[in-house]
């Protein structure tokens, strides 16, 4: 397997002393390359057919990872591994050709942990570029590129980020999110619905799926730990890991579509009791954790799993990375596109849940960076489907916790926030939303801005038809945009403006198709509000 390509950026801004490191070999050392031994009888074949990847940066460290497979859809999820640990060597270098090592160290891939490997580096330089890859015995992984955040409150003059949420493996291939690797972001941030748990045919694309699920429906960690595989087998996607860290929070398709909290789907569907639904979610959130480069902090414990969480980028922007699924309560009106009622309407129901709520105002009124970026799953701005008088709202959406983005507006305008922007997922189609003080009233102030990602490929191919028709969109005038096609957001962050380029594909049926920029808006720091770019 060859190394990716990677093409270096900048140096970013920041700079401190260093600090001791998780394993041997101070930073700057000139130690000697990565060794490969020859090949001995009995050994494993080549185990990294996973790839490689890193998340959630601080000033002095991140998170790698890798998984060992040797046949990733083995039906019993432990990759065609069978011993019951393997050492496995890890490297990070100043360079691409480690050169020069900053630092180096074994981890034990074990079999209770689905043979994961998360190394959770500390005392490394705040704000730059750092290279790594793993060894066991022979084999060597690919390399990857990583960063490192600026120091807190350091000037930085610019961030690239790359937002991407809804990748179902059967709907297409995952071409954009190589498109994306080749746009080279700083950070990438998903938004969840990174597997899908159906069976084969289950849920198929206009003109049909072009690929098919490995197992059944995923209820087991043996069947979480497989479709993880096959996912994470893919080159496309492997290569968008291996270009920068991600910052990774899920919706439902990682467990269950539409769940909420301890409720499954259909409650009671074919027999399923609120225990077994916790086993299941209990299976969901350990693969989960086993297949993404995150913290010890976010360990799953059973049936619950704290992946809401804080990251900052120097002085230009906090990521306040939120988890709507859960900690809410239950869809109003039975779920589904609904006239809001009483129980919809309730101010004490919650998507975020009361803890989550005080832990995100806090954030927001300690805040002093520029840019306040909440990542989530579900459409946030009003999205009213009927045209008229009448009102119809989605259920799964913060149209059904109406009180609960109330109080969220209210936060970012009580708590002083300059520049809130929203990020969401979950509905395979672009949009660009002005968020208003009030969005019955298209004069009221606009507050800040949200930036929804299309899928990778979840729908198939899309089309060019905008989700709103001409009546509808008049009810809706804080709409800028809405597009169908597949792809992904860049938004760039500066001091003094934020833009944001919706890339799109034309088809994902077939691997390969080029991406184009469909429409950009930027933001003016201290001026809410998208224009077009």
């Amino acid at each position: 397997m060859n190394n990716l390509p990677l093409s270096r950026r900048s140096v970013l801004a920041g700079g401190a002393a260093v600090g001791a490191g998780v394993a041997a070999g101070a930073l700057g050392a000139p130690l000697p390359a990565l060794a490969v031994p020859k090949a001995r009888p009995g050994r494993i074949s080549y185990p990294f057919l996973l790839g490689i990847a890193s998340g959630d940066p601080s000033p002095d460290g991140v998170v790698l990872w890798t998984r060992l497979a040797v046949d990733p859809l083995a039906e019993d999820g432990f990759g065609g591994m069978t011993a019951a640990k393997y050492d496995v060597e890890f490297q990070v270098g100043l360079d691409e050709q480690f050169r020069t090592l900053a630092r180096r160290g074994t981890k034990h891939a074990r079999r209770d942990e689905g043979y994961a490997i998360h190394v959770e580096l500390t005392g490394l330089e705040p704000g730059r570029e750092y290279f790594y890859r793993f060894r066991i015995d022979e084999h060597v992984s690919p390399v990857g590129r990583t960063l490192t955040a600026p120091a807190a409150g350091a000037a930085v003059s610019a961030l690239r980020t790359g937002i991407v949420s809804c990748a179902q493996y059967e709907h297409g291939y995952f071409t954009a999110y190589r498109r994306l690797a080749e746009d080279t972001p700083d950070l990438v941030l998903h938004l969840g619905d990174y597997i899908y748990e159906y069976r084969a045919g289950a849920y198929v694309a206009s003109g049909g799926n072009p690929r098919d699920h490995a197992g059944p429906e995923t209820t087991t960690l043996a069947g979480y730990r497989q479709r993880h595989a096959q996912y994470k087998a893919d080159t496309d996607l492997q290569a968008a890991h291996a270009v920068a860290p991600w910052v990774v929070v899920l919706d439902d398709h990682e467990v269950d579509n539409n769940w909420a909290g301890d409720v499954p789907e259909a409650p009671g569907n074919a027999g399923v009791t609120a225990a077994q639904f916790r086993a299941r979610r209990t299976a969901a959130f350990q693969a989960y954790y086993e297949n993404m480069p995150l913290r010890r902090a976010q360990v799953a414990k059973g049936a619950q799993m704290k992946l809401y969480r804080r990251l900052g980028w120097g002085s230009l922007a906090n990521f306040h990375m939120l988890d709507t699924r859960q900690f809410r309560d239950d869809q109003a009106n039975g779920d589904g596109t609904k006239p809001p009622t009483a129980e919809s309407m309730d101010p004490r129901r919650s998507i975020m849940g009361l803890e989550q709520e005080r832990w995100l105002y806090d954030g927001l009124g300690r805040s002093q960076a520029t840019w306040d970026v909440l990542g989530q799953q579900v459409f946030f701005a009003l999205s009213d489907f009927s045209p008229g008088a009448a009102e119809v709202y989605n259920m799964d959406s913060w149209d059904g916790y109406q009180p609960n983005r109330d109080r969220v507006m209210n936060a970012f305008q009580t708590r002083g926030v300059a520049n809130p922007v929203v990020l969401t997922g979950d509905i395979h189609s672009h949009w660009a939303n002005d968020l208003k003080a009030d969005f019955r009233d298209p004069s009221s102030r606009t507050v800040g801005v949200e930036l929804v990602t299309t899928s990778i490929t979840s729908g198939g191919n899309g089309s060019d038809r905008p989700s709103f028709g001409p009546t509808v969109r008049a009810e809706n005038p804080h709409v800028k945009f809405d597009s169908n096609r597949r792809g992904y957001v860049l938004a760039t962050y500066t001091p003094t403006e934020l833009r944001a380029d919706f890339r799109s594909l034309a088809q994902v049926r077939t691997p390969g198709a080029p991406v184009y920029t469909q429409a950009s808006f930027a933001v003016e720091a201290g001026n809410p509000g998208l224009h077009t770019a």
